[in-house]
């Protein structure tokens, strides 16, 4: 009977240790994918960094994003190059972030596998400019872990970064950005 008690006991605080982890709505994505595209007659230019950090608080709503600018990588590495040194900065602005929230929090149910639309509004860094952005996010939840993908358009100017002339012609008045994140529990 004493046994019985103790292996009850101990699966009680397992299983209330479980439940406290979960039920702090915190998640964590280590691995996510940030690209962006630009679309030309002349050219078409696309980059992807698979090493963007991001926190989701899903008890506050709150969202936050970071990416390390020497991280993106191009089909051609002299535009690498260019992107790093003559663009972004990349040395003097090493990273770019995003914090932000879910405003329609309400409608999204964390703990029930579906898919949800997230109107997300919030602060994007890069360089050094900070603009307010509004985007729509797809949720999907599936037992317990969360992915997020949203798509939304910059302009490079609005970020204070300059195009030279002699390349103007080459990149988009807006540039195309995808965010795509497996989120598990933290």
């Amino acid at each position: 009977m004493k046994n019985k008690f103790i292996v009850l006991t101990v699966l009680f605080l397992i299983g209330s240790a479980f439940t406290k982890e979960e039920s702090s709505g915190k998640y964590m994505c280590k691995n996510g994918k940030v690209s962006f595209f630009s679309h030309t007659p002349v050219e078409d230019i696309d980059a992807e960094n698979n090493k963007a950090s991001s926190i989701l608080d899903s008890k506050k709503g709150s969202v936050a994003i970071e990416i390390l600018i020497k991280s993106f990588r191009f089909k051609k590495a002299l535009m690498e190059e260019h992107f790093n040194e003559n663009y972004m900065e990349s040395t003097k602005y090493p990273k770019a972030k995003f914090l932000g929230k879910i405003d329609n929090l309400s409608q999204i149910n964390f703990s029930k596998d579906g898919t949800y639309t997230a109107n997300i509004s919030g602060k994007l860094t890069i360089k050094d400019k900070t603009n307010d952005i509004k985007t729509v996010a797809t949720l999907l939840i599936k037992d317990g872990k969360i992915n997020g993908k949203t798509k939304f358009k910059i302009k490079p100017e609005d970020y204070n970064v300059e195009i030279p002339a002699v390349v103007k012609d080459k990149i988009a008045n807006e540039l195309e950005i995808m965010a795509d994140m497996d989120y598990s529990p933290m």
